[in-house]
């Protein structure tokens, strides 16, 4: 059985997980799974409903943290851990920064700055804080140098493409500043993006939210 990571390439989470696949050079095969389907073959699946999930020759892995240590762990070719443990331990600190203190608390910011919702003025403060507190200790811990973990591209690379990108839009959006701007983000984003990889990632996620923002837009009209 070939591995399939399951979801739609819109998502910056299953980006994470397929950029990781595609600089290990592991096999794999995508299948679009949207989330909002409670079928139960999605649920037994992914017990949550959510994306991106693994289908592996010995069964169904959630949760995209815990898909990149099994791929990691099973496919130990091109490792994007190093091997010392501190340092492993160090680009998993990043990634939690960076998910948990910064893509997290922008996501709230999402509805307004990339589908025409509204957020309240309330939530926006709180969110603004929450961002700058984020960045604050992001930036004690980013390296950047050249990668966000030091000189070796890590799984915290797989992490910082995908995610902080929607951190700065969306900040630029809703407050006219990037969050990000007192950072190194621009140029790294710039350079990471010359990797094939990375371009074979941003290509397919540009035609995927084409797809997800036509979809929404047809059950609006339905509704």
């Amino acid at each position: 059985m070939t591995l399939k990571l399951c979801g739609f390439a819109a998502s910056n989470y299953f980006n994470k997980v397929k950029l990781q696949l595609l600089e290990k050079d592991v096999p794999f095969a995508e299948e679009l799974v949207w989330t909002g389907n409670t079928h139960p073959l999605l649920m037994d699946r992914s017990p949550m409903g959510k994306v991106p999930f693994l289908d592996t020759p010995s069964g169904p892995i959630s949760e995209s943290s815990a898909c990149a240590e099994y791929i990691e762990a099973a496919y130990p070719q091109r490792p994007l851990l190093p091997a010392d443990p501190l340092a492993a331990a160090k680009v998993r600190e990043l990634i939690v920064y960076m998910e948990l203190h910064l893509e997290l608390v922008a996501r709230e910011l999402y509805p307004e700055a990339f589908f025409g919702g509204k957020v309240s003025d309330g939530l926006k403060e709180r969110t603004r804080k929450l961002l700058h507190k984020g960045v604050n200790g992001f930036s004690k811990l980013a390296k950047f140098s050249p990668f966000v973990a030091g000189p070796e591209f890590t799984l915290a690379d797989c992490a910082a493409v995908t995610h902080l990108p929607l951190v700065s839009s969306a900040s630029k959006i809703i407050y006219g500043e990037d969050v990000l701007a007192g950072l190194p983000v621009r140029d790294y984003l710039k350079a990471m993006g010359a990797r094939p990889h990375v371009q074979t990632v941003n290509a397919d996620r540009k035609a995927s939210t084409e797809l997800m923002l036509s979809r929404l837009a047809s059950k609006a009209k339905a509704a």
